[in-house]
């Protein structure tokens, strides 16, 4: 008898991926500004500086205002002292005297008298006040700068697990194919119908 059914199985395939555990690292990032400090050069000259105080001496030829009142209080004190000890003078003149002497006569003769020393001023009779200050010369120098300045940003790790990947890339099946001939109902349509011998 013949075979009439042919089954044929695909069977299922598969397709397996995988993925290693890895450490991923970030590089850091670094990040560099630079600044400039402007240096330079710098002179400092104070000349010598010379002070001339005149004022006493113009004062001894033409004094001032207050300079002339205090001249004159003085020459007028002075002037008090000398006539209090010329009068102190005649009084113990007086006292002493003897009879006859023409005293009053001689100090009136004396108080006649008419002091004739005077002169005539022109040059100052002290010199300028003469100071000075000293000069004074600084120099400074200073180098340009450059300032550096680093920003660092910090790596980074990721740690990566591993995985396996299944793809199925065919689907199991069973396939049925009917290899037989046709099949007739009767069996005796069928045209190579042989009659089958039945004996008793």
């Amino acid at each position: 008898m013949e075979r009439l059914i042919e089954i044929t199985t695909v069977p299922i395939e598969l397709q397996m991926k995988v993925n290693h555990a890895r450490l991923e690292y970030t590089r850091a990032t670094a990040d560099l500004e630079i600044s400039r400090d402007r240096g330079g050069l710098t002179i400092r000259s104070k000349p010598i500086k010379l002070n001339i105080d005149t004022f006493e001496a113009r004062n001894s030829v033409t004094p001032t205002a207050m300079r002339s009142v205090e001249q004159a209080a003085q020459r007028g004190q002075q002037k008090v002292y000398d006539t209090m000890a010329t009068y102190a003078r005649q009084g113990d003149l007086l006292l002493e005297a003897k009879i006859g002497e023409q005293l009053i006569s001689q100090f009136a003769m004396e108080s006649q008298q008419v002091n004739t020393d005077f002169a005539m001023q022109w040059l100052p009779s002290t010199g300028p006040n003469i100071s000075w200050d000293e000069g004074e010369l600084s120099i400074r120098y200073e180098m340009d700068k450059l300032n550096f300045d680093w920003r660092m940003g910090g790596g980074n790790f990721e740690f990566v697990p591993g995985d396996i990947e299944f793809t199925v890339t065919q689907q199991p099946d069973v396939i049925i194919k009917y290899i037989g001939g046709p099949v007739y109902v009767p069996p005796s349509a069928d045209p190579d119908y042989e009659p089958v011998d039945v004996q008793a």
